[in-house]
C-alpha cells in the first residue's frame, strides 16, 4: 500500500474541472473515450515534421515540452480544461482556441444590485481561491449595520467564458436557495459593478477543518471526530434532499464560526456545486485531485460522490493520512480507481470496529452500496452521539417509486426482508443505519425538508395504486429497503438467507416460469426458460434463492434486454 499511505496530509491544490464536452483519449487504441478524458498525447517533433509543435505559423501557438513524451497525466489535461474553462492561462502556458470556447460579447450583468462600496467597508484578505479571493468587511448601513461579514469577489476579468458566468450566477443561487441551515455559512446578499461580484456571506474566524486537523497533530480522537462528522454529514444531507451536488467536499471548504474547541462548523465554496435529480446522472469533472471519488473519473455521478469525499475526510480525521496518495495528481486518479485504503497500519488496528466499518462504508468504490449522508448518520457509529437528528434520506423516493411499480412477488420478498430485519435489530444494531428510514406513515410526509411541500404532495399522490392511497408500516419498512447497501455489509448473505427462509415459511408456493415471467414483465422475446430457470427449484417448482435475490433488486425486461 506503498502507493496510497503513509503521506502526510497538507492544502490540497486548486480543484479539478473538466468540461463535460471535451474529448478523451485513449493511450491503448488512440481512439477517443469518454470514460478518461485524461490524455491528449503530444507529437515527438523528430518524427512529426509538420506537427503544430513544430510550426512557426503564429495563430498556432508554439508549445515547448521538457520532455518530447510527456507522460499520460489526467491532471495536466485537466489544468488546461480548466484554464480554459475560467480563463486563467498563464503567458506560456497558453491553449489553442477549439471550437465554441471564445465566446464574443459574453453578457456580464447578473442583475445584482450595484450598491456594494455604499452598504460595505472592505477590509483585509482573509482567504484566496482559484476563482477567486475573500475579504473581510464591515456593513455600513441596512439590517447588518456594524456586523463583520465576508465578502467573496469573483472579478469580471476571468469570466472569459459562458460556463463561468453560469458558475457564478448558480453559486449565488444555491446560497440563496439553501442558506438557513446551521452548518450551512449564511448567505446575506449579492452585488456587481462593472469590474467584479460580491458576494457577501456569514464570516467565519475559526479557521479551515484542515488548519485544526494539523493543529491537533493530523488526527482526532473518535469522539472528536464524530462531532466534526455528524455536523458535514448533517449539511450535506440537507443539500442532498435539496438535489444539490456540493462536488468539492474537502476540510478546506469547512470553516468554524470561532476560535472556541467546540465552535460549529459552516460548509462553505459552492462554486462547483450543481443541481442534480434523483434518477440524473453528471458527467463533468470536478473536485480536487484526493477527494475525487471513482465514478467522477468515469464520468457518471450523483450525490453519492460527496459520500466518497466524506469517507475520505473521516479517513483523514481518524488516522492522520490521506486514504489515496501518489506523487502526482495522475497517480492519486490512479489509486483512487484501482488501490484499496490501508486499515492494517497504526491506528487503524486500535480504533472501534464501529468506526472502521463508518469509513469503510463511504470508500466503498461500488457507488450503489456507499453510505448516504442519512443513513451514515444512523450508522451505529454515530448512532449514540447527542442531538442526531435523520433527515428524511432522498433515496427513499426512489425505492419507494420503484416498490410502487414492482409486482406482488418482488414485494413480498421484500417484505420477508423487512421483516427479518426488524426481527435482527432486537438483537443487534448492525442494520439500524441500513433501516434508519423505518419512521412511521405519518412522518413520511412531515420529515420532509423542502421548502415547498408540493413536491412531496405530488410525490405522495402518485401513490394511486394503492388503496387509499396509503402505505402501512410493514409496506413502507419493506419499499424503504436498499438491496445494494444491505449487500454491502458482511453479514448480508446470512441475513438474506433467513428473509428466504421466512419468504418459504409464509407461503412459497409452486411458481410457474411463464408467471414469473408475466410479473418480470418480460417480452415475448426473451428466451424466459434459458433465463429463468435457475430462479426457480426443478423440485419443487418454488423460487430459488437465487431467484430471490434476483428479484429483490427489481429485475425488470430492460436489464434481460441489455444482458
Amino acid at each position: 500500500m506503498g502507493l496510497c499511505h503513509g503521506r502526510p496530509i497538507e492544502k490540497s491544490e486548486n480543484p479539478i474541472v473538466l468540461s463535460e464536452n471535451e474529448p478523451a483519449f485513449n493511450s491503448q487504441t488512440g481512439k477517443s473515450s469518454s470514460k478518461f478524458p485524461f490524455y491528449s498525447p503530444s507529437p515527438l517533433p523528430s518524427l512529426f515534421k509538420n506537427s503544430p509543435a513544430n510550426s512557426s505559423v503564429s495563430s498556432t501557438p508554439l508549445r515547448i515540452f521538457k520532455r518530447p513524451f510527456p507522460p499520460p497525466s489526467p491532471a495536466k489535461h485537466i489544468r488546461a480544461l480548466l484554464a480554459r474553462r475560467h480563463g486563467s492561462v498563464k503567458p506560456n502556458e497558453a491553449s489553442i482556441p477549439e471550437g465554441s470556447e471564445i465566446e464574443l460579447g459574453l453578457d456580464k450583468n447578473f442583475g445584482f444590485s450595484k450598491q456594494f462600496l455604499t452598504h460595505y467597508e472592505m477590509e483585509e484578505e482573509v482567504g484566496r481561491g482559484h476563482f477567486g479571493y475573500t475579504c473581510s468587511a464591515k456593513a455600513k448601513k441596512g439590517s447588518l449595520k456594524g456586523q463583520d461579514v465576508a465578502v467573496k469577489v469573483i472579478p469580471k476579468s476571468k469570466m472569459t467564458t459562458a460556463i463561468a458566468i453560469e458558475d457564478a450566477r448558480r453559486e449565488v443561487k444555491m446560497l440563496r436557495a439553501l442558506t438557513g441551515h446551521r452548518n450551512l455559512v449564511q448567505f446575506y446578499d449579492a452585488y456587481e459593478d462593472d469590474s467584479n461580484v460580491y458576494i457577501v456571506m456569514e464570516l467565519c474566524t475559526g479557521g479551515e477543518l484542515l488548519d485544526r486537523i494539523l493543529s491537533r497533530g493530523g488526527k482526532y480522537s473518535e469522539d472528536d471526530a464524530k462531532e466534526v462528522m455528524v455536523q458535514i454529514l448533517s449539511v450535506v444531507s440537507y443539500c442532498h434532499l435539496q438535489g444539490v451536488v456540493h462536488r468539492d467536499l474537502k476540510p478546506e471548504n469547512f470553516l468554524f464560526t470561532s476560535k472556541d474547541e467546540h465552535s460549529p462548523l459552516k460548509a462553505i465554496d459552492f462554486g462547483l456545486s450543481d443541481y442534480v435529480k434523483p434518477d440524473e446522472r453528471l458527467n463533468d469533472i470536478v473536485g480536487s485531485a484526493y477527494y475525487v471519488a471513482p465514478e467522477v473519473l468515469h464520468r457518471s455521478y450523483g450525490p453519492e460522490a460527496d459520500m466518497w469525499s466524506i469517507g475520505v475526510i473521516a479517513y483523514i480525521l481518524l488516522c492522520g493520512s490521506r486514504p489515496f496518495w501518489a506523487r502526482s495528481e495522475s497517480g492519486i486518479f490512479r489509486a483512487v480507481l484501482k488501490a484499496e485504503p490501508s486499515f492494517d497500519e497504526a491506528p487503524w488496528p486500535s480504533l472501534s470496529s464501529e468506526a472502521v466499518d463508518f469509513v469503510k462504508r463511504l470508500l466503498n468504490k461500488d457507488y450503489r452500496k456507499r453510505l448516504t449522508a442519512s443513513q451514515a448518520l444512523s450508522h451505529p457509529w454515530l448512532a449514540n452521539y447527542h442531538d442526531v437528528k435523520i433527515p428524511l434520506d432522498m433515496i427513499i423516493y426512489k425505492l419507494v417509486k420503484a416498490y410502487i411499480c414492482s409486482s406482488s412477488l418482488r414485494k413480498a420478498a421484500l417484505g420477508a426482508v423487512a421483516k427479518n430485519a426488524t426481527e435482527a435489530m432486537k438483537d443487534s444494531r448492525v442494520l439500524d443505519y441500513a433501516h434508519m428510514v423505518m419512521v412511521s406513515q405519518a412522518n413520511f410526509l412531515g420529515s420532509l425538508e423542502f421548502k415547498d411541500e408540493i413536491n412531496g404532495i405530488l410525490y405522495i399522490s402518485q401513490m394511486s395504486t394503492l388503496q387509499y392511497r396509503k402505505l402501512d408500516f410493514e409496506e413502507f419498512c419493506a419499499a424503504a429497503i436498499s438491496v445494494h447497501h444491505l449487500e454491502g455489509m458482511e453479514s448480508w448473505e446470512q441475513h438474506a438467507r433467513s428473509a428466504y427462509e421466512l419468504f418459504e415459511k409464509d407461503g412459497n408456493r409452486p411458481i410457474m416460469i411463464e408467471e414469473l415471467a408475466s410479473e418480470l414483465g418480460l417480452s415475448p422475446s426473451v428466451p424466459v426458460h434459458v433465463v429463468l430457470q435457475d430462479w426457480i427449484r426443478q423440485a419443487d417448482g418454488k423460487l430459488s434463492f437465487l431467484g430471490f435475490v434476483r428479484l429483490l433488486h427489481g429485475v425488470s425486461s430492460r436489464s434481460f434486454q441489455k444482458a
